[in-house]
Formats: C-alpha cells, sequence, structure tokens
C-alpha cells in the first residue's frame, strides 16, 4: 500500500434531549453545548433531538465561526429532529424517513410525531467526498416485551439500504446517531454487516470515557431506573460508525464520551452521553499484488461465512417483521369490527328515530339528549376505526413490503452461496471470478450453512 495522504477528521454526536416544555432545563443546557461545541475542534457535528427550529437557530449563529455549514432536517409533525454542523461545505442533503415509526395513538412516546429518519449530507474533505449520515431510531421502551421491534428492525432494514445505495462513490462514509439498540441487537448486527461501517468504539485505538462506551448510564441526573431496564450501570445505544473505500483505509485513533454532570455544571449536556471519534484517513491506490490477493482462498472462506451469515440474520429479521405483520393484521381486524358494531348501533338508532315517522302520533321512546349523544359515539366510534383501519392497513403494506425485499435478499445470498460452491473444486486449479465467494459447502459437511430454514 501506498499512503498518498492523510487526513484528520473529528466527529461529535449528541442526542440533545430537546423537546421544549418537557426537557428540563432545555435553554441552559443548549447554550452548554454551544460552548462545548465552540470549545473543541470538531470538524463534523450530529444532532438529534434538536426540535425546535428556534434551538437550532441559536446553535446555528452560536456557532457561525467554527461551523459555517449547517442543515436541518426537517420530517413529520414536529421534525425530525436531527441536525448537521461541519466545517466543510455541504453541497447536497436529502432525508429519507422511515416508513414505519410507531403508533399515533401512543402520544405518551411521541415517536410517530417526530418523523424519524435518516438525512445525509455530502461533505468535501480535501479531495475526497465524504457522505455523512445522521439518524435516530425507535426508541425501545420495554426490553421484554418491545412492542416496537418490528418497526426498528424495518428502520434498521431502510437504513442499511440507504446507506449502501447512497454511499456507492463516497470515498468516506460517516454515520452517527441514537441508534436505540443495543451492539448485538440484531437490527445493530444487520446494519453494521450489510453496510461494513465499522463501530469507533471497538475499533478505536484510544478511549476515555463512560465504561463499556455506555450513552445512557444510570449516573445521568435526568436518567430514570425505567430508562435503562435491567441494566444497573447503563447501555451503548448512540454509535459514530465509519468505513472507507477502494483508496481510503479508515483508522479510530481516539474516542471518548462525556461522563454524566458537564464540567462547572450542577447537570449533564443531554439524558445521552456525547461521543466524539477522532479518524484518520489515508488514501492509497491498491497495488496489483492487492488485487491478485484478494482472490485467495482465505477471502473467498471469509467471503462465504460473511454471506452464510448474512442469511441468518436477514432470515432472523424476516421473523420478527412476520410476527409484526401478524400483529397488525389482528389490530386491523379488531378496528373491522369495532366499526361494524358502530355502524350496527347507528343503523338502529337511525331505526328509533323513525319510529314517530311511520307511526303517527307516536313519540320518541328515548330522551332526546340520550339520543344524541348515543349517535355522537356511534359517529365517534366509525371515526376511529375508519382512521385505525387506514393506518394499520399502511403498517400491513410497509412490512410486507420490507419482508419481500428481506426475501429476496435472502435469495440473492443464497444464489452466492450455491455459486461459490460450484466454483471452490476448481480453486486449486484456478483462481475464482472475481467477485465470487467461497463455496457453502466443503469436505466438512458438518459445517453446513442451512439455506432454507424459514425460522433460524
Amino acid at each position: 500500500m501506498a499512503n498518498t495522504d492523510s487526513l484528520n477528521v473529528r466527529v461529535f454526536s449528541l442526542n440533545c434531549w430537546g423537546i421544549r416544555y418537557i426537557s428540563k432545563h432545555t435553554t441552559q443546557r443548549y447554550a452548554m453545548i454551544g460552548e462545548l461545541l465552540s470549545k473543541e475542534e470538531h470538524d463534523i457535528v450530529l444532532l438529534q433531538e434538536v426540535w425546535s427550529e428556534k434551538d437550532y437557530l441559536s446553535l446555528k449563529k452560536k456557532l457561525a465561526h467554527c461551523h459555517p455549514h449547517s442543515h436541518h432536517f426537517k420530517s413529520g409533525v414536529i421534525g425530525s429532529g436531527l441536525a448537521i454542523f461541519s466545517k466543510h461545505r455541504i453541497h447536497d442533503t436529502f432525508l429519507y424517513r422511515y416508513s414505519l415509526n410507531g403508533y399515533p395513538y401512543m402520544a405518551h412516546h411521541g415517536d410517530w410525531f417526530g418523523g424519524k429518519a435518516v438525512g445525509m449530507a455530502v461533505l468535501k474533505l480535501g479531495s475526497l467526498t465524504a457522505n455523512v449520515y445522521v439518524t435516530h431510531l425507535h426508541a425501545e421502551y420495554c426490553r421484554d416485551k418491545d412492542s416496537y421491534l418490528p418497526h426498528r428492525v424495518v428502520q434498521a432494514w431502510e437504513l442499511q439500504q440507504f446507506v449502501r445505495h447512497t454511499s456507492a462513490g463516497a470515498d468516506v462514509v460517516i454515520l452517527g446517531g441514537d441508534l436505540n439498540m443495543h451492539p448485538e441487537d440484531l437490527g445493530s448486527r444487520l446494519l453494521m454487516s450489510y453496510t461494513g461501517l465499522r463501530d469507533s468504539y471497538l475499533e478505536s485505538a484510544k478511549f476515555d470515557g463512560c465504561e463499556d462506551g455506555m450513552t445512557l448510564i444510570a449516573d445521568n441526573a435526568f436518567i430514570g431506573k425505567g430508562s435503562i431496564g435491567p441494566f444497573e450501570k447503563g447501555i451503548r445505544i448512540d454509535y459514530i460508525l465509519f468505513k472507507g473505500s477502494s483508496k481510503t483505509d479508515i483508522y479510530c485513533d481516539f474516542m471518548s464520551t462525556t461522563k454524566g454532570s458537564a464540567p462547572d455544571h450542577a447537570f449533564p449536556y443531554s439524558d445521552h452521553e456525547a461521543l466524539t471519534a477522532a479518524l484518520r484517513v489515508e488514501t492509497h491506490t491498491p497495488s496489483e499484488t492487492q488485487r491478485d490477493g484478494q482472490r485467495s482462498s482465505p477471502n473467498r472462506d471469509a467471503a462465504a461465512g460473511k454471506t452464510a451469515g448474512l442469511v441468518d440474520m436477514v432470515t432472523e429479521a424476516r421473523t420478527e417483521v412476520k410476527v409484526g405483520l401478524h400483529c397488525a393484521e389482528r389490530m386491523r381486524r379488531t378496528a373491522t369490527r369495532t366499526g361494524a358494531m358502530g355502524l350496527a348501533l347507528l343503523f338502529l338508532e337511525l331505526a328509533i328515530a323513525a319510529v314517530p315517522w311511520l307511526a303517527l302520533g307516536a313519540e320518541q321512546p328515548f330522551p332526546r339528549t340520550s339520543f344524541y349523544l348515543l349517535a355522537a359515539l356511534c359517529f365517534a366510534i366509525l371515526v376511529t376505526t375508519a382512521l385505525l383501519y387506514v393506518f394499520y392497513s399502511t403498517e400491513l403494506k410497509s412490512l410486507q413490503g420490507a419482508e419481500d425485499q428481506m426475501r429476496l435478499a435472502v435469495g440473492g445470498l443464497q444464489e452466492q452461496l450455491r455459486g461459490s460452491a460450484v466454483a471452490q473444486p476448481h480453486a486449486g486449479q484456478r483462481g475464482a471470478p472475481e467477485g465470487r465467494g467461497p463455496g457453502a459447502r466443503g469436505p466438512e459437511e458438518g459445517n453446513r450453512v442451512p439455506l432454507t430454514d424459514p425460522m433460524k
């Protein structure tokens, strides 16, 4: 490898918890965040839960001297909450809103109203093109009975698709944000395995921060015991992920997190801890030897193992999505039955109202007030169930679409394994075609990867 250039990039990520009139000390904390970012020499700042346009504009004004370029991604009823500040010029932006994002009637959770999404910004780091992504996935409110798991899995699936399809021409890819997933969770594994993104905490040469890189800690003054469930010390759900390209290698030289209360202040910057990653980007030109080395047997074996692992992960994701499908179908049927009952009751009322017309001189058998109240109740039931029916039909379509995509992906991955299995016997005579992996079936039949087990 012949290195021709080296570039240092400092990335900052924080969930600001900026819900006006609900979050505590919002004004003071944004002032603290602005002071922190003004002092630190970050190249890229990725923020989540910047719900208020006023707070964003306040930060933009305060950071104009050190981060002259910024963008606030707008989505949903109250906005996506995503914002990016950069020392480098932002050449292009794009927002993709996740197709599933909780339920509107769960107003106390509020995720649906936020319009969760992933925002992309295209930057120029010297001569290199960098695709920078900031995102915030649906929260996990109960680890044991997570009714939002299918939604979050679909969000992770859409996130990895969005990153893969939009970053093909990028030299540097950086993703930061609150993923609301533990490192070992299905969505995290799916995202990093499919995209090739690497975790800055796991890759850092030096780390200074909370134990195990946790970003939601019990020592934070804004954290309640219910927020971290059975995890006494805390959890790690915020990430800075990165990857290079064929002409760049990226290393994480240092990573840090805040540790609860901010220096010289009585409370923290947010209920989440902030992350900072010092990345080093080295450009190079792959040698002919390296290109030939990509065809070696060990690399083919590793590629086959990765492909087999992806088959298992996507199959597992399909299982979770199918659970969501069954739940959505059940809820839609419930809404249909309730609406039918409301409609039957309304027809009964209309029949009762028609009695005085059909029997001349007869009096209305029910008091007028009760009659109108019951009619209003019937109408409310019909409207509510109609809205729920539309919502659950939309949810079903999104879940079915994701399940179809996953089914196709599994088929493609299995085809790769079958193709590489055919090519493997000839590996000793000649190199396998470029892009092919090793065989899925070798002499040791006990290590064979099952390809058709739908519930793996």
